[in-house]
């Protein structure tokens, strides 16, 4: 156990992982040792930012927190805290069935445990005689856990869309943007850190800005309806340093096409887009409430590409959910065959408490159906990626390289998002010992696989 140490163990997705960075830098601005996901936690604090999206989240959250609580136990751990979406969620439920935890946040209270720990800091001083520090640090200020070069930027937080089967908008509560000065502030300081590539998340980009114009009781109607969307982007490339912007988690209803002019317009906005699609058929879209049609969400795709020509285009379905016939699921398997998507995801239908679909539905198609579905969904993808993958062989990209790995340094092209996408693997060569993490430089693309491209640093 080492005194003055915390150990974070961060679950779930990016958006998370920022909380869990915010916590961490006004932690570390106080005097503590903050330590992100170790391999052998030493730490005299836990804290567990946990996941409560679907049910294999949960029970890895779960699995996390009983893992842990051993650990103290075994008086090698002095305080456990949980926080994050499960114990948003099911707050009341783990304080009875887990009382080794010793305090639980959820969402939008975590910075309470900043306090504590703090007033926890502050009584070992007075024991030392050790003077206060004050954090000094501003809200948005995070310890960055992923490598230098890159970060990930949330811009909103919860959604109001109430798809069937999601439980986000339980979780998270209605869509809130951040104040777009805030965002900016927040880019200028990252840019500062020496990141130069700025990953935007958010439970529903499309939405960004909507519920800020709404807010304001003189805007007129057509204010009230303008996505602010294209217009934050747009300020975001234009500041010195963002190298790269990528956009993560857009919705089809409603989407703000005025993003695609400013996709086209700055060569420092990837050409990339996170869109969840989930479903084609029209059967499923209505059950699944998305509000769109398969017309709709065809036409959306082709002028996506049309408007931004090369971009690539990843997608999440869902399968299993209630109601899904073969016929839903043969359609399903066409239509991912003619829209070639050039980077997609598929899960299977989790049914989950106080969603329209669990209350509603009935959850009557068997896990071994929703695997295999699945399954065969992503084998379809993944001879389509095999293919479109071979599109990039002998040509010219930039990319980033991120890390150094055994006889490769290994990058990205603008296509690939960090840790869900494809790599780019160049060969380390005793010329090459100059290359450096987190610089670009233009590969030539030798040779391509289905989710990896090899290549050499052309001098």
């Amino acid at each position: 156990m080492v005194k003055g140490e915390i150990d974070f163990i961060t679950l779930g997705c990016s958006k998370n992982l920022v909380d869990a960075e915010r916590v961490m830098r006004q932690l570390e601005a106080a005097g503590w040792r903050c330590v992100h996901d170790a391999e052998d936690p030493q730490g005299e604090i836990c804290v567990i930012n946990t996941c409560g999206f679907i049910g294999d989240a949960k029970e890895e959250s779960i699995n996390m927190i009983l893992q842990m609580a051993e650990r103290k136990k075994e008086k090698k751990l002095r305080k456990l805290i949980v926080m994050g979406c499960l114990s948003e969620r099911y707050r009341a439920e783990l304080e009875a069935e887990l009382p080794e935890v010793d305090e639980y946040y959820g969402k939008f209270d975590f910075m309470q445990l900043v306090e504590l720990l703090n007033k926890d800091r502050s009584a070992q001083r007075q024991k030392t005689k050790a003077p206060h520090v004050s954090t000094g640090c501003e809200s948005f200020e995070r310890k960055l856990t992923t490598p230098k070069h890159y970060a990930y930027l949330k811009i909103s937080e919860g959604c109001n869309r109430m798809c069937s089967y999601c439980a986000i908008p339980l979780i998270t509560g209605r869509h809130t943007s951040r104040p777009k000065e805030e965002i900016m502030d927040e880019v200028r300081w990252l840019v500062s850190q020496g990141v130069k590539e700025l990953n935007v998340i958010a439970q529903d980009l499309s939405s960004y800005g909507l519920d800020l114009v709404e807010s304001t009781k003189t805007a007129s109607l057509k204010e009230k309806s303008r996505h602010l969307l294209p217009e934050l982007v747009d300020e975001i490339a234009q500041v010195p340093g963002v190298e790269w912007i990528r956009l993560h988690y857009a919705y089809p209803t409603d989407f703000p096409e005025g993003l695609l002019d400013v996709m086209a317009k700055h060569p420092n906005v990837c050409k990339y887009l996170d869109i969840a699609l989930q479903h084609c058929t029209d059967h499923m879209l209505g059950l699944m409430r998305r509000h769109i049609t398969r017309a709709e969400q065809d036409a959306l795709i082709r002028k996506i590409r049309e408007r931004v020509p090369g971009i690539c285009i990843r997608t999440t379905l869902l399968v299993g959910h209630p109601g899904e016939t073969e016929e839903d699921f043969e359609e399903l398997k066409e239509w991912v065959k003619e829209m070639r998507f050039e980077r997609m995801g598929c899960f299977a239908y989790s049914d989950e408490e106080g969603t329209y679909a669990h209350r509603h539905y009935k959850d009557d198609i068997p896990q071994e159906v929703k695997d295999a579905r699945a399954a065969e969904l992503m084998a379809i993808q993944q001879e389509i990626s095999g293919e479109l993958m071979q599109r990039f062989a002998g040509r010219t990209e930039r990319v980033i390289i991120d890390r150094e790995e055994g006889e490769y340094y290994v990058g990205r092209t603008q296509y690939d998002s960090p840790e869900v996408d494809c790599e780019v693997l160049v060969s380390r060569q005793p010329s090459e010992d100059s290359i450096q993490t987190g610089e670009f430089y233009d590969v030539e693309i030798t040779k391509a696989e289905e989710f990896d491209l090899y290549g050499r640093i052309i001098k």
